[in-house]
């Protein structure tokens, strides 16, 4: 079972440093990310009026067209060296990360033939946490997939910028064919949540869309991999999500954040406030190559402890954390 106080590793922010400039290039990369989910829907639809209308003309309408037919055309493709440009997210956000297993010893073990489903949670409307954890991370480290909904991978534009960060399709047989490979990038990043849990994002509460999410337990117990739970403290509060109306109900369908949503200034702009990612030690799950629907409950279960356990315990170095409790839908 895992041993929570074993090898904590904590990397501190420096916000108290951080220039004017490099905090507004921080911005810019962070609205982005916020705005290709704005612009994307609105952006779609117009090409299909000025196509179908051929406004102003066929010329000007395939032209106007022309950035969503090479999105069409192309595939969503990881694009690790950007990250040292994207670097200033993390001071924007004052980024901070505390890891219970290093990346030495994750390191050492995918050597060794051990593979991990890295389980996030919450998702939050933009995984920012996830995002500058990737950005911060070592270069082979980046190479571990983050497994979406065949939808995002679908969703012209969106596809292309979210795709720099190394997207993989979410399905049962896809994951289990990554978590085949050897090394690090053998293991693979869920958010165990989804967009149902994106939701529930608020900034008075905390609530994990978690009780009938177990097949990520199975397909862990059936593979003989074991769960790395990590809680992503900050995801559910840059950001305040429309909650109603047909945007809400598309996103809710299609699996991809679709709806409106806003940060700072009533714009979607991210608030820049701490993100703490924890990461927790692995639950030392066994291999059962036909588990009972009483192995996955009672190590669902233990899921669900170690990640009330990260929250309770990382949940003071969060300002915006501290007097929250947790909820498990």
């Amino acid at each position: 079972m895992c041993k929570p106080d074993k090898q904590r590793h904590v990397v501190p922010s420096s916000r108290g440093n951080i220039p004017n400039h490099r905090w507004f290039l921080g911005l810019c990369v962070a609205s982005v990310f916020s705005l290709v989910y704005i612009v994307t829907p609105p952006y779609v639809i117009s090409v299909l009026f000025a196509l179908l209308f051929r406004y102003p003309s066929t010329k000007s309408s395939l032209l106007y067209a022309s950035p969503l037919f090479l999105s069409i055309f192309t595939k969503a493709t990881a694009a690790p060296g950007l990250a040292r440009l994207l670097s200033p997210i993390l001071d924007y956000f004052d980024y901070e990360e505390a890891f219970e297993i290093t990346d030495e010893e994750f390191r050492k073990n995918g050597k060794e033939g051990k593979r991990y489903i890295v389980a996030c949670q919450p998702h939050g409307v933009i995984t920012f946490v996830g995002l500058c954890a990737w950005v911060s991370a070592p270069d082979d480290f980046r190479k571990i997939k983050t497994a979406v909904a065949s939808a995002v991978l679908q969703t012209p534009i969106l596809k292309n910028v979210m795709g720099i960060f190394g997207l993989t399709d979410a399905s049962a047989r896809n994951i289990k064919n990554r978590l085949k490979k050897q090394g690090v990038d053998g293991s693979v990043i869920i958010y165990v949540g989804g967009i149902a849990e994106l939701f529930k994002s608020s900034r008075k509460q905390e609530r994990l869309y978690l009780s009938n999410r177990k097949g990520f337990v199975k397909i862990a117990l059936r593979e003989g991999v074991d769960i790395v739970p990590c809680y992503l403290f900050g995801n559910t509060s840059v950001l305040t999500v429309l909650k109603s109306g047909p945007l809400a109900t598309l996103s809710r369908k299609l699996q991809v954040a679709l709806t409106y949503f806003w940060g700072k200034y009533y714009l979607p702009i991210p608030r820049d406030e701490k993100l703490l990612y924890a990461r927790g030690r692995p639950m030392g799950l066994p291999h059962i190559p036909e588990p009972t629907d009483d192995d996955v409950n009672e190590y669902h279960a233990k899921y669900c402890e170690e990640v009330t356990r990260l929250f309770n315990k990382y949940k003071e170095k969060v300002p915006n954390y501290k007097h929250k409790e947790l909820f498990i839908d």
